[in-house]
């Protein structure tokens, strides 16, 4: 009996050493969440409306926890003041021009505080400074607009099914062209029309990307060295060259055209009664006269050789034409 009466102040002693144990790493465990024995520094946010947050609830950066809510306090104009305890090797990632916002870990979840934003040439925040605040939408106003959407949405299909039962009735421009048959006949003609219409447009477009490519391979003939269309665009000799021919066939092209004109206005003489010419080719009997006076001419002209040749012969002249021949034929030697 001695013995076990000493024994039991052994065993809860034991139990006792167990309990401050399990005491002690909760803990620390909990203060390992909590970050209440890490290292770290406070800044200060002031908001209109916290919208339920607590001391104790998560600080994000990014989506990674950086710190806890320190302290909540009411500020001037009933304004609420939330201290905030981050983690001390998290400092350098926040910025004087960072904000912050209230949020949710989900749509119904714990309340948090959101750091965003900050340049990274802007210099570090100082501890115990205040950062700029976000306004965050609360979960009564964020309910108001979805009862205002969802209001919308069922006037919105009020009006539709008003406007499809009209168009099933046949009421109203739409409903009588999906009802009337010769109008459907003639919507379905429009849409061949058009499905036609697409489809030039469609070879349109084939033409002109062959057009843009045979445009593409001029390009690069003349941008390849050593080619004609190369040497055109950028030997300045050979251009002057051409420009000269062009120059010179504009003037051919300009005399040929006077040319033209005069033949032309030779071709309307010709054709004019009132003129020589004119006279000649179409009056048969002025023909007939020049016809006859030419005859006369030659008939004249061999006379008059006939003449010539006696007068040679006679002998009163004949010395002196041979004098002319010898002379004639002298100086055809000399030569």
């Amino acid at each position: 009996m001695k013995a076990t009466r000493n024994s039991r102040p052994v065993i809860v002693g034991i139990f006792i050493l167990l309990g401050l144990v399990i005491l002690v790493v909760a803990v620390f465990t909990l203060g390992g969440q909590k970050k209440t024995f890490v290292k770290g520094y406070t800044v200060n946010a002031v908001f209109d409306d916290v919208n339920g947050l607590q001391a104790g609830n998560n600080v994000w950066l990014s989506g990674v926890k950086i710190g806890t809510v320190r302290r909540i306090s009411f500020y001037k104009n009933a304004k609420v003041l939330v201290s905030i305890n981050l983690d001390k090797s998290i400092a350098p990632q926040i910025h004087k021009d960072a904000f912050a916002k209230i949020g949710s870990e989900s749509f119904i979840g714990n309340k948090i505080v959101v750091i965003y934003g900050g340049t990274p040439t802007a210099p570090q925040v100082p501890e115990n400074a205040f950062l700029n605040v976000a306004k965050a939408t609360s979960t009564d106003e964020m309910m108001a607009t979805l009862q205002s959407n969802n209001e919308n949405l069922l006037a919105i299909t009020a009006s539709f099914k008003n406007i499809s039962r009209k168009i099933d009735s046949g009421n109203g421009a739409i409903g009588y062209l999906l009802n009337n048959e010769a109008m459907a006949k003639k919507l379905n003609t429009s849409m061949n029309s058009l499905q036609a219409t697409m489809s030039n447009f469609q070879s349109a477009s084939q033409t002109s990307r062959a057009v843009l490519a045979s445009l593409e391979a001029f390009t690069n003939r003349l941008n390849t060295e050593g080619s004609f269309a190369n040497k055109l665009a950028t030997d300045t000799t050979l251009f002057n060259v051409l420009k000269g021919t062009l120059t010179q066939l504009r003037d051919v092209t300009t005399t040929a055209s006077q040319i033209t004109d005069n033949l032309k206005a030779a071709s309307d003489r010709l054709h004019d009664t009132t003129s020589v010419p004119g006279i000649l080719l179409n009056d048969m009997q002025a023909g007939s006269a020049v016809k006859s006076t030419i005859m006369n001419l030659e008939t004249g002209s061999q006379k008059l050789n006939e003449d010539l040749e006696a007068v040679q012969h006679n002998f009163l002249l004949k010395g002196y034409f041979k004098k002319m021949h010898k002379n004639v034929e002298a100086d055809t030697v000399k030569q």
